[in-house]
């Protein structure tokens, strides 16, 4: 995981991520954006789950998130200026630093659950208002 040193999620422990370019697909995307958070050559990243965020007046930060479990790479990890990266057991992760909705999905897609997700945040306290959950992908 990363911890994140600026930006969206400054502050938090995230994975390693960010947009995709034009003309990218999905696991395209993933790889490159890995390597460059990371040094880490990923090999068939598996979709597990969609993640729709939507923050009430603070629509900028809405996104459309996809999130990838690993189970082969090269290299060793080289953090960049994006911040430290750190190797956490499933069951040891930080959700005290995390993004609040990740104590309901993430363990999951770690264990094999494939699912779409939407969370609604509260634009001032940035806590979760609601969630639903949308099916299996």
């Amino acid at each position: 995981m990363q911890y994140k040193t600026r930006g969206v999620g400054k502050g938090k422990w995230v994975g390693p991520g960010g947009k995709i370019d034009e003309g990218e697909t999905v696991e395209q995307s993933v790889k490159r954006e890995v390597f460059e958070e990371t040094n880490l050559i990923l090999e068939d990243p598996e979709l597990m789950a969609e993640i729709e965020f939507v923050f009430s007046g603070k629509e900028d930060w809405n996104l459309l998130c996809y999130a990838f479990v690993v189970h082969k790479f090269h290299n060793e990890i080289v953090a960049n200026d994006e911040g430290e990266l750190r190797w956490f057991k499933v069951f040891e992760l930080p959700y005290l630093e995390m993004w609040e909705d990740d104590q309901y999905w993430l363990a999951r897609a770690f264990l094999g659950e494939k699912m779409k997700m939407r969370f609604f945040y509260n634009k001032e306290t940035l806590r979760i208002e609601k969630f639903e959950y949308l099916g299996k992908i």
